[in-house]
């Protein structure tokens, strides 16, 4: 086998994601190079990094960049630059770290939950929320944004304590509003994991009684139950639109009436669930090997 370099790109860690989060990194790195590949982890924003010698550049983790987006976005333009190869492709990161992509979905007849939009500068009425999405209970957060930043929670009763929070935010950045969607306290959000386009697992994640956030780090419960055939059919038909020049993908969303309702498109630093499913680290690195066009 060839000698190829391969950067997993992270960020620097501030302690802001950490437990299991931090295991799959180490998982996937020490999977990978007993495989025989040439791996190391890079910081995306490390001005001392010399891309070109990387044969292969995949965004594993860079967690914060939504934190960092104009940045975020310089240093995906300097490699598109260089000419380097980045999984996933620049072109699609883009399109994803705006969630705004999410009407490019619903235009293909897919369905979304459904949203409202707020422009940068604009001015959010909670009373026409409520009565637009039809619900008792409403989630505003960015359009450019992860691991619940900037998220709130309201009903009609705490809404007007909170206008002036999200409306000082607007100023800054969009934002969009959704139904709190009660099957995620009942039935959980479904996750799927595709690598090249293929499908390879499952996780169901539920609440911490109390929450609203299913993430790991907030105290949500992590299952691996056989989807319906239904829900994965429709995780599918996204990827194959949207995902399929992806090393990774992953489709979140939840059943409403039986259908799957997508809540986010994850292709840039989606938590991969690798420990949930067996096969899961090989899959990776034979989609991985795909890639370099090296033969498994």
């Amino acid at each position: 086998m060839n000698i190829q370099q391969i950067a997993l790109i992270t960020y620097f860690n501030t302690g802001n994601f950490s437990g299991i989060s931090d295991q799959e990194n180490d998982d996937l790195y020490n999977y990978l190079t007993q495989k025989g590949l040439s791996v190391s982890y890079q910081i995306w924003d490390d001005p001392e990094v010399d891309w070109t010698q990387f044969e292969l550049i995949i965004l594993k983790s860079p967690w914060d960049y939504f934190d960092k987006i104009d940045a975020f976005y310089t240093w995906l333009d300097k490699l598109e630059q260089l000419g380097c190869r980045v999984l996933n492709p620049v072109q699609t990161v883009r399109w994803n770290a705006d969630k705004r992509y999410l009407k490019d979905v619903q235009d293909k007849g897919m369905k979304i939950v459904p949203t409202v939009w707020l422009q940068k500068g604009s001015t959010f009425n909670a009373g026409e929320a409520f009565a637009t999405l039809g619900s008792e209970k409403i989630i505003v957060k960015p359009s450019v944004s992860g691991g619940a930043k900037n998220t709130f929670a309201l009903t009609p009763a705490d809404a007007e304590a909170k206008t002036e929070s999200i409306n000082e935010l607007l100023q800054e950045e969009a934002f969009l509003v959704q139904p709190f969607v009660e099957e995620i306290k009942t039935k959980g959000e479904w996750s799927f994991l595709f690598f090249n386009g293929e499908y390879s697992h499952t996780v169901l994640k539920t609440v911490k009684p109390g929450d609203f956030r299913v993430q790991h780090f907030f105290g949500g419960t992590i299952h691996t139950p056989e989807p319906p055939a239904a829900l994965l059919e429709a995780a599918h038909n996204i990827v194959d639109n949207f995902a399929q020049d992806c090393l990774y993908a992953r489709v979140d969303g939840v059943e409403i009436n039986g259908e799957l309702h997508l809540m986010e498109l994850e292709l840039i630093e989606p938590f991969l669930f690798l420990a949930t499913n067996e096969g899961a680290l090989e899959r990776y690195y034979q989609a991985v090997l795909e890639h370099l066009q090296i033969p498994a």
